[in-house]
């Protein structure tokens, strides 16, 4: 393999995908559709994606009133995000990204564990309300937003999506991978959740990225790569949650086009 030689300023070369830029801001002018229900919920089934809809339908068959929402599609793979509606509501052109129109005027909330702790403290559910366990939750919620980074876009883009596979940037994000996998392995063989006796949104969270990975849906044969069934507290954990009817309905969900 050729060594880098690193340029004293980086250029971009256009190499990369032609979704990816170096700028943010949108890119064309589009009106997203707006549902007559109190959230408008823009987004995709991905890993981030998903905790939103599975956030909604754990809401609802708990019996919370108000929490009725429009799902639109996203397609990211066709440059969705960079409309200008969608960056007015998430500056980053990241899905999932929410409306909530219940009130006197529109709030916008971007970032998937920030539209987690958003609907689990508006509607009090999925959250503790004492301060240590509350404290615990929040602890796991932002660990996964801090980790996943690694495993998705590090491992997966290396091991999955990358045109060139180099032994190196896999190895290297496998062993963290493998690393994240085994810490929350230890936690979960000493409680039956992530954040103590009860679910709650750091399960969500964790679980759209970690619980899938056990379970081998998220990139082909990188369960078999990372040895997954090795680690039998997240296996239990994840397919306890799997089990859930209001889990299955979020990933089920029913996405209207946006045009």
């Amino acid at each position: 393999m050729t060594s880098y030689r690193i340029p004293e300023v980086w250029e971009n070369k256009g190499r990369m995908s032609g979704l990816n830029a170096d700028t943010a801001g949108s890119r064309f002018e589009e009106i997203l559709p707006k549902g007559k229900k109190p959230y408008q919920l823009y987004s995709l089934g991905t890993p981030n994606g998903i905790k939103a809809t599975i956030m909604f339908e754990e809401l609802k068959g708990l019996g919370v009133s108000g929490v009725d929402y429009d799902l639109f599609r996203i397609d990211i793979s066709k440059g969705e995000q960079f409309g200008s509606d969608f960056v007015s509501i998430n500056p980053n052109a990241k899905i999932p990204a929410l409306l909530d129109l219940s009130g006197e005027e529109p709030i916008r909330v971007f970032e998937s564990a920030h539209i987690l702790l958003y609907l689990a403290d508006k509607h009090h559910q999925l959250i503790p309300q004492a301060p240590k366990e509350r404290a615990e939750v929040l602890n796991w919620l932002f660990w996964q937003t801090g980790a996943a980074p690694f495993l998705g876009g590090g491992f997966g883009h290396f091991f999955h999506y990358a045109k060139e596979k180099l032994e190196y940037p896999i190895d290297r994000f496998a062993m963290e991978a493998k690393r994240q996998l085994d810490l929350l392995d230890r936690e979960l063989s000493q409680k039956p959740y992530i954040a103590g006796d009860h679910y709650t949104i750091a399960d969500i969270a964790i679980w759209s990225w970690y619980g899938q990975l056990v379970q081998d849906k998220l990139w082909n044969r990188a369960g078999q790569f990372l040895q997954v069934n090795h680690y039998k507290h997240i296996q239990a954990w994840s397919h306890t949650i799997a089990k859930r009817p209001a889990v299955n309905r979020g990933l089920a969900a029913d996405y209207q086009a946006i045009s």
